[in-house]
C-alpha cells in the first residue's frame, strides 16, 4: 500500500522553479537544535524527521522514512510571507516515485506551484496556504499553526479548496526529560474525505500527527498508543451522531420489487424478480407475477435497476470510523481487515455492536510479523517461535477470524504458528516470509496467498526471495515477470496445488496496476470515476504515479510485467483457484478490480461472485450473507443499471440494507466526504 493511502497529502512542501533531483547526501542537515520527532507505528520506529527555523525565519524539514523497503529522503524549506501563509516552499529528494522535487512561489500577485503530477497559477489577492502534494511533517505543522490562529480556523488552499479546523478535546501527555504537557486535539477538515486529527499545544504550536504512522517528539514517542485512543474517541461522539441519522428506520416490510437480481450462487442474473425482507431477514425471493407482497410493505420500485448481494472488500485496511460510511455507499456490507491496530479493530467492532457506529461487517486478522527494518508498520511482533505462538492465541481471544504473517515473520516458526491457528479454527493468510517461496508457505498450511505478486514469486530468480521483504517483493516481479513463462514449470505447480488443495488468492490486482502502470499525472480507471467528487487534495494525491522504474528498465517493462500479472489472474481462474476480491487501497478501487477480473476472463458473474459469494465462503458466512436467498440476512445493495453488460454500473448504488437496515447511498456519500455521483 502506497504511503500516500496512509497520508494522503497531508504532510507536504515547495519553491519556483523546481530544481533537479538532489542527492541524498546534499539535503539539508538538522542542526543540534533542530525540534527531532520519532516516525513509528505500533510496529515499531520507521523513521525520523527534524524541523527547525533558520535566522531569517525560514522553516526547515528533513525527514528520512523507511516503509518497509519504500524510502523517502527529502527535504523541505518555506518562507512565510507578510500574512504568515507560504510565499515559498521547495521539497527535494527522492520517494517511491522518484524525484521529490516540488516548488511554490508568489511574485506579483501571481502563485505559481510545480508538483511531480501537475503545475499551474492563480491570482494571490487573499490569504491562502499552499497545500502540497509531497514532502515532510512540517507541512502540516505550519497548515496546523494557522488554521488554529485564523478566523472561524478556517482557510483557503491552493491549489483549490478549503480546510476548516475544530477543536475536539485536550489530552495530557508525559514525556522525558521534558515532562508532562497538556496539548489540544484539533480535527481538520478539507484535506481528507474524514477528517484528520492533528495534536497541537495549547499556544497552537504543533505537536504531533499519527495516524497509523506517527510523527511525535522523541521525548514523547511512547505516547502514540494514548493518542490514538483519544483522538479515537474524541471521533467516535461524531460518528455516533451519523448512525443515528443516516438509518431509515422501518418497521414494515420491505419490498423489492421488479428487479433484475443476481443470482451469486447460480452465477446468473435474473429479470423481474421480487425479494421481501422482514426483521433483517430475506424473507422471499421469486418472479414478480407470483412473489406475495406482504400488506403494508414499503415497496421500492426496481425497474431498470439490479439487486445484488451486499459486496465484499477482502482486503481492506480500515483507516477510520468514516471508512465504514464509504464503504455501504459503495454496497460493501462486508469488510475482511487482513490487518490493522488490534485495538482500534476491537473498539470499532464494540461500537458498531451497541449501535453507535455504522459500519459494514468486519472480518479481521491479526497481522503477526518478525523484528526488523522491513517489519510491518500495524504488526504484533514475534522475536521467537512461542511469541508467535502468543499471538495466533491472542487473536482468536479477541474474536479475529484468522491470522496474516508478513515478510519478515521467521518462516522457521510458521509450521507450528499454523498448526496453532488451525487448531482454534483461524483461517492463515499472508506475504510470505523471506527466505521461502509461496509453495513452502502453502506446505506449511496457507489457506490463502494474499496479492500476486506472491503467486508470481514462485517464478522469481533465486536472488529475489532472501530479500523479499524489502523492496524486492515490488522490483523483483517488475523486473521479471515480463520474461516469466506462464505455462512453465514453476507457476503451473503453484497455480494447480492451489486449485487442488482450495488454496485461495486475494489478488489485489488495482494495487500492482497502480505500482506498475501510471507516470506521475495520470489517473487510474479505479479513481477516474470519482474525479470532481472528492476533495482536491485527495484527487490530486491519486494522480502520483507507480513506483519508479530502474535505471535499466523502463516504464513499458514495468507494463509488460503488469500484463503478465493479469494472464497469471487467468490462468489460475481457469486451473479453479478460488479468488477473492480485495483493494487494499482506500476501498474506493473495488470496482475497477472487478473490471480488471473482466479483462482476465472472468464472465460478469463470475467476477460479481468474487466480490459476493466467495468471500462469504472464505470466511465461513456463506449461511448468512453473500447471496440473496430466503432466511438470509439483508444485506443488499440496488444498483442503477445492469452490471451483467457494464461492471462500472455498480458503482451507482441508490440504496443499501445492513441487516435489513435501510441506508440511501446519496447521504452516505455526502457523510463520506464526497460531494456528488461517481459518474
Amino acid at each position: 500500500m502506497k504511503l500516500g493511502c496512509v497520508m494522503l497529502s497531508i504532510a507536504s512542501f515547495a519553491i519556483t522553479p523546481v530544481v533537479a533531483q538532489v542527492p541524498v547526501a546534499s539535503l539539508a542537515k538538522p542542526p543540534a537544535s533542530a525540534q527531532h520527532y520519532a516516525i513509528e507505528s505500533t510496529g515499531g520506529k520507521l523513521g525520523d524527521s527534524w524541523m527547525w527555523t533558520t535566522a531569517d525565519g525560514t522553516r526547515m524539514n528533513r525527514e528520512s522514512l523507511n516503509l518497509r523497503g519504500q524510502v523517502w529522503e527529502i527535504d523541505s524549506r518555506g518562507t512565510p510571507g507578510a500574512d504568515h501563509m507560504p510565499a515559498q516552499m521547495v521539497i527535494r529528494g527522492i520517494n517511491p516515485q522518484g524525484d521529490a522535487s516540488e516548488s511554490f512561489a508568489i511574485a506579483a500577485g501571481t502563485a505559481r506551484w510545480k508538483s511531480p503530477v501537475d503545475s499551474g497559477s492563480a491570482t494571490y489577492d487573499a490569504p491562502a496556504f499552499y497545500s502540497p502534494l509531497g514532502g515532510g511533517i512540517d507541512a502540516t505543522a505550519w497548515l496546523t499553526e494557522q488554521l488554529v490562529a485564523a478566523p472561524n480556523h478556517t482557510l483557503r488552499l491552493l491549489p483549490t479548496g478549503a480546510a476548516h479546523a475544530e477543536k475536539l478535546g485536550k489530552l495530557e501527555v508525559h514525556g522525558q526529560p521534558n515532562g508532562s504537557v497538556t496539548i489540544d486535539l484539533w480535527a481538520i477538515s478539507g484535506l481528507n474525505n474524514s477528517p484528520t486529527p492533528v495534536w497541537a499545544y495549547e499556544d497552537g504550536r504543533f505537536f504531533a500527527f499519527t495516524s497509523i504512522l506517527g510523527w511525535l517528539p522523541i521525548s514523547y514517542a511512547g505516547e502514540q498508543e494514548r493518542l490514538e485512543k483519544a483522538q479515537s474517541d474524541a471521533m467516535a461522539a461524531q460518528t455516533a451522531r451519523l448512525a443515528k441519522t443516516l438509518v431509515k428506520p422501518t418497521s414494515d416490510p420491505v419490498v423489492f420489487a421488479h428487479v433484475r437480481l443476481f443470482d451469486s450462487e447460480g452465477l446468473q442474473f435474473l429479470a423481474d424478480q421480487t425479494v421481501v425482507v422482514e426483521q433483517g431477514k430475506i424473507v422471499a425471493v421469486g418472479p414478480a407475477g407470483t412473489t406475495a407482497v406482504p400488506a403494508h410493505a414499503q415497496i421500492i420500485d426496481g425497474n431498470g435497476k439490479t439487486l445484488i448481494p451486499g459486496l465484499w472488500d477482502c482486503h481492506l485496511h480500515v483507516g477510520d470510523d468514516y471508512t465504514g460510511l464509504q464503504e455501504l455507499s459503495l454496497g460493501v456490507t462486508s469488510v475482511r481487515d487482513p490487518g490493522n491496530d488490534d485495538l482500534r479493530t476491537i473498539d470499532r467492532r464494540t461500537r458498531a455492536a451497541a449501535g453507535g457506529l455504522l459500519f459494514p461487517h468486519v472480518y479481521p486478522s491479526s497481522l503477526i510479523d518478525g523484528k526488523g527494518p522491513y517489519t510491518a508498520q500495524v504488526a504484533n511482533v514475534a522475536t521467537s517461535q512461542e511469541e508467535a505462538i502468543a499471538f495466533v492465541d491472542r487473536a482468536k481471544r479477541n474474536g479475529f477470524t484468522g491470522v496474516k504473517f508478513y515478510g519478515t515473520f521467521n518462516p522457521a516458526w510458521l509450521p507450528a504458528a499454523i498448526v496453532e491457528a488451525h487448531k482454534l479454527g483461524l483461517h492463515v493468510h499472508g506475504h510470505i516470509p523471506a527466505g521461502i517461496r509461496p509453495m513452502d508457505a502453502i506446505n506449511d498450511g496457507y489457506d490463502e496467498v494474499t496479492h500476486i505478486n506472491w503467486v508470481m514469486m514462485q517464478a522469481m530468480p533465486d536472488s529475489v526471495i532472501p530479500v523479499s521483504n524489502g523492496i524486492m517483493r515490488f522490483e523483483g516481479p517488475g523486473r521479471y515477470a515480463k520474461d516469466v513463462d506462464l505455462d512453465g514449470p514453476a507457476l503451473t505447480l503453484i497455480v494447480q496445488t492451489m486449485a487442488a488443495k482450495h488454496i485461495y488468492s486475494d489478488p489485489t490486482m488495482v494495487a500492482f496496476e497502480s505500482l506498475y502502470v501510471p507516470e506521475n499525472g495520470d489517473l487510474s480507471p479505479s479513481y477516474a470515476p470519482f474525479v470532481g467528487t472528492l476533495p482536491p487534495a485527495v484527487e490530486r494525491g491519486f494522480r502520483q504515479g507507480g513506483f519508479a522504474v530502474p535505471k535499466d528498465l523502463t516504464r513499458a517493462d514495468y507494463r509488460a510485467s503488469w500484463a503478465k500479472m493479469v494472464g497469471l489472474l487467468k490462468k489460475m481462474h481457469e486451473a479453479g483457484v478460488p479468488i477473492v476480491a480485495g483493494t487494499d487501497g482506500s476501498g474506493i478501487e473495488l470496482i475497477h478490480e472487478l473490471e480488471i477480473y473482466e479483462q482476465a476472463g472472468f464472465t460478469a458473474a463470475q467476477a460479481l461472485a468474487a466480490a459476493t459469494i466467495t468471500p462469504a465462503r472464505l470466511l465461513g458466512q456463506e449461511q448468512h450473507t453473500g447471496s440473496i436467498k430466503v432466511e438470509k440476512n439483508a444485506d443488499l445493495a440496488l444498483i442503477e443499471g445492469d452490471p451483467s453488460r457494464h461492471m462500472g454500473a455498480l458503482r451507482q448504488t441508490r440504496l443499501i440494507m445492513l441487516d435489513g437496515r435501510l441506508l440511501d447511498a446519496d447521504q452516505l456519500r455526502a457523510a463520506a466526504g464526497f460531494s456528488a455521483r461517481p459518474h
